[in-house]
């Protein structure tokens, strides 16, 4: 097998099943065994990554460390040069707080991602940050980037739905396989209306098999 595509998968449903997890991606870096994955959320050039996933909103200001977006920030520079053939990725990281935290009046957590961008540079990333999120996907600015970093889910996935809900796929990287998926949900409320639109699913199919080649061509 060369590549692994999954279907929307019901968080819910996985509770009330007795699997604990928030979904697919954590059940799959559990098999792998590996210690982080990133999900990345794309279509054509346009590519999002949240740094957490699936926590409650409360928890992501302490979710967020030096380490979390320096190996985020890694894993998503690898896989753009090894599946996407970007010699050298352009990544922006955004900013938590509004304004970029207007030097602490609004927040500290800037520091800790300055901090980490930093690290990064030293290391010869080609890495722009604190970003302001209400600005950043502009046109102009986006396509300054390969990749944008968010600090969490719908700071990122919130813009990416609005542009390519229907071209949109969510990726997983980090894992030793390639690994894809529709970029929405199960959508239970028009289940068995034959009103699903398959644009995702199919795109994910496209982006698995895209990626093989580009593995089996080195």
């Amino acid at each position: 097998i060369d590549a692994l595509v999954t279907a929307p998968l019901s968080k819910a449903g996985l509770k009330l099943a007795g699997h604990d997890y928030p979904g697919h991606t954590e059940i799959l870096k559990e098999i792998a065994g590996v210690n982080r994955v990133v999900m990345m959320l794309l279509s054509d050039d346009f590519r999002v990554i949240p740094a957490t996933r699936h926590i409650p909103l409360k928890a992501v200001p302490d979710s967020i460390s030096e380490d979390l977006i320096v190996d985020t920030v890694g894993i998503t520079r690898r896989s753009l040069i090894e599946y996407e053939a970007i010699i050298n990725p352009r990544i922006g990281v955004l900013a938590l707080n509004p304004h970029g935290g207007e030097g602490g009046m609004l927040g500290d957590e800037e520091e800790i991602i300055t901090a980490a961008i930093e690290v990064l540079r030293a290391e010869g990333f080609d890495i722009r940050g604190p970003l302001v999120p209400d600005t950043t996907f502009i046109p102009e600015i986006l396509g300054k980037f390969d990749a944008i970093i968010g600090m969490y889910h719908d700071q990122v996935l919130t813009p990416f739905k609005m542009a390519a809900f229907s071209t949109g796929v969510n990726a997983t990287l980090g894992l030793p396989f390639i690994r894809t998926s529709p970029g929405h949900g199960t959508a239970y409320d028009i289940a068995g209306k034959d009103a699903a639109d398959p644009s995702s699913m199919i795109e994910a199919v496209r982006l698995a098999v895209k990626w093989s080649n580009a593995i089996s061509a080195k």
